[in-house]
């Protein structure tokens, strides 16, 4: 038999295409040993390192391996239960994608978006796409408090090809979760910066001013500069189940330099006396919308909390 490295691309009815170290492509089934050991069939996901066999015929691969992982992208399991389903394994970066109009961008949903990529040890970059339909001056301004916060952020047009060359510097040879809401441009973003890739796009309805769906399931994309690109569907269920509410205070970059300096070890930002957090936002140094996200992100957790029995104080 011959063994083989490569990477899990996608997956259906126990079917997985891995791309091997060759950069052929391959159908494999999951080793019924790793089933019956270890359930690795219900854990195994795109960017997933493997190891493949292949039979003596050379008819019939296998994953003999999963290799370990340095990374995950996971988010609740459908129909809002608490286990974990993990997205994409070995993701470097997380890449959110936001229109500046049409859709009109959610900071909140963002922010969401930006704690959960935190929250899974996972550097974030924004994107904010569509630039040409609005003014770019007052868009880079209402987005300076995630630039101030430290996130690189890149606005980009693919009509007027604004920003393409730098955002797809910023791909070369990583492992990038493509994620945002749904009609925002991802895919349009994608197929102009590697025309050949041919991501589908989607349409945004002009009546809900929201996008459908284009995407059924995570599928991870080679790139012709050795990278690769998880196209997920817009994660709409992407949730904070795995964060406890005293954690999440770290889960804002901006906030980390300031929590040692509250009175209280415990302080949860609200009304502590002492609170150094409340005192940058009063300063300007935290941004006021940044803090409001924080504060309704540790509600919906606490309330989260409240519903399993767990508490919520440090």
């Amino acid at each position: 038999m011959t063994r083989t490295e490569g990477v899990v691309l996608n997956g259906t009815g126990g079917v997985w295409n891995v791309r091997a170290s060759s950069g052929e492509t391959r159908e494999a089934s999951l080793r019924g040993r790793l089933k019956k050991e270890s359930d690795e069939a219900r854990k195994l996901a795109v960017g997933d390192r493997v190891v493949l066999d292949v039979d003596s015929r050379g008819s019939h691969w296998a994953i003999e391996e999963i290799l370990p992982r340095h990374s995950a992208l996971a988010r609740r399991s459908p129909g809002g239960g608490h286990g974990e389903r993990t997205v994409a394994a070995n993701v470097d970066q997380v890449i959110v994608v936001f229109a500046a109009a049409k859709p009109e961008p959610h900071r909140r949903m963002l922010d969401r978006f930006l704690v959960i990529a935190d929250a899974n040890s996972l550097d974030a970059r924004i994107v904010i796409n569509k630039i040409e339909l609005v003014d770019r001056v007052e868009t880079e301004e209402a987005f300076s408090d995630y630039v101030r916060a430290g996130f690189p952020v890149h606005f980009t047009s693919v009509k007027q090809r604004i920003g393409l060359e730098e955002l797809h510097h910023e791909l070369e040879g990583k492992m990038s979760a493509l994620t945002g809401p749904s009609g925002v441009g991802k895919s349009s973003l994608m197929n102009a910066m590697y025309p050949g890739l041919d991501l589908r796009v989607g349409e945004v309805s002009e009546s809900v001013n929201k996008g459908r769906h284009t995407t059924v399931g995570a599928l991870l994309h080679p790139l012709p500069d050795s990278g690769y690109v998880v196209d997920t569907p817009g994660l709409r269920e992407i949730a904070t189940w795995g964060l406890s509410s005293n954690e999440l205070d770290s889960c804002f970059r901006e906030f980390r330099e300031v929590i040692p300096l509250c009175r209280f070890g415990n302080c949860t930002h609200r009304a502590e006396p002492g609170c150094a957090i409340r005192e940058a936002v009063e300063s300007g140094a935290i941004s006021a919308d940044r803090y409001d996200s924080y504060l309704r992100l540790r509600e919906e957790i606490e309330q989260e909390e409240k519903k399993a029995g767990r508490g919520t104080r440090r």
